[in-house]
């Protein structure tokens, strides 16, 4: 599990319809950890790799806590093992399903219906292994933009590296990269019709994904950990 640049915490499906859509629609399959085809999908306005070209390198996911450098001292032996120690301590939450939306300028699937009980778990997440985290560089800082938050989200992004956690943490599944609003409607559009037989599905998180960055910019699933608490 050596050679990587960054790791991650996120949330990953499980084989099923979701996760087979998923790595098709992004051309990236992170647990096989290798390119996928894409689908001939019609009604799109351009390419379907140029729509995903940005979450492509994620692979299908939602973030509990975003990519980071290991901290001085540390290493992903010892992450592992906080991880797995943390999770019997982990509640698994259950969505009634998942809803196709915008956020800014790219589509994204959310929960249907209340966040509290996952808003709290990726909190308990960013909390207890922020210990592995370096510190951000002065250029990971500018990236964020902080010119373009709130107080309490700049506030984060000092403490815990990231400026969208706690009150501010929105779990999310990211489908497009930014888009004109003439084609987010269109691609809009074809997810929807692509997605119905899916997203009515209720969604169990009763797991943590430990993924890293390699060298060629992708991120890998290392190891799908079970919460185990009742």
């Amino acid at each position: 599990m050596e050679g990587f640049s960054r790791y991650a915490i996120y949330w990953t499906p499980e084989e099923g319809p979701l996760a087979q859509f998923g790595r098709g629609w992004l051309g990236w399959d992170a647990e096989a950890a290798e390119p996928v085809p894409h689908p001939a999908v019609a009604g799109l306005p351009r390419d379907l790799a140029l729509i995903t070209q940005a979450p492509r390198k994620y692979g299908l996911h939602g973030t509990l806590k975003p990519p980071f450098r290991l901290a001085e001292g540390t290493d992903v032996t010892d992450l592992h093992a906080a991880v797995l120690a943390l999770c019997p301590y982990l509640a698994p939450v259950t969505l009634p399903g998942l809803r196709l939306t915008r956020i800014g300028g790219f589509l994204a699937l959310v929960p249907a219906g209340e966040e509290e009980a996952l808003q709290a778990l990726a909190g308990e997440v960013v909390r207890a292994l922020d210990g592995f985290r370096a510190p951000l560089s002065e250029a990971e800082l500018a990236r964020r933009r902080p010119d373009r938050l709130t107080p309490r989200q700049r506030g984060h992004l000092a403490d815990w590296g990231y400026p969208y956690v706690f009150e501010d943490f929105r779990f999310h599944l990211t489908l497009t990269g930014e888009l004109p609003e003439a084609e987010l409607a269109e691609v809009e559009a074809v997810l929807g019709h692509l997605l119905s037989p899916i997203l009515a599905e209720p969604l169990r998180v009763d797991s943590l994904s430990l993924c890293a960055e390699a060298a060629d910019g992708r991120f890998r699933l290392l190891e799908r950990l079970p919460l185990a608490r009742s």
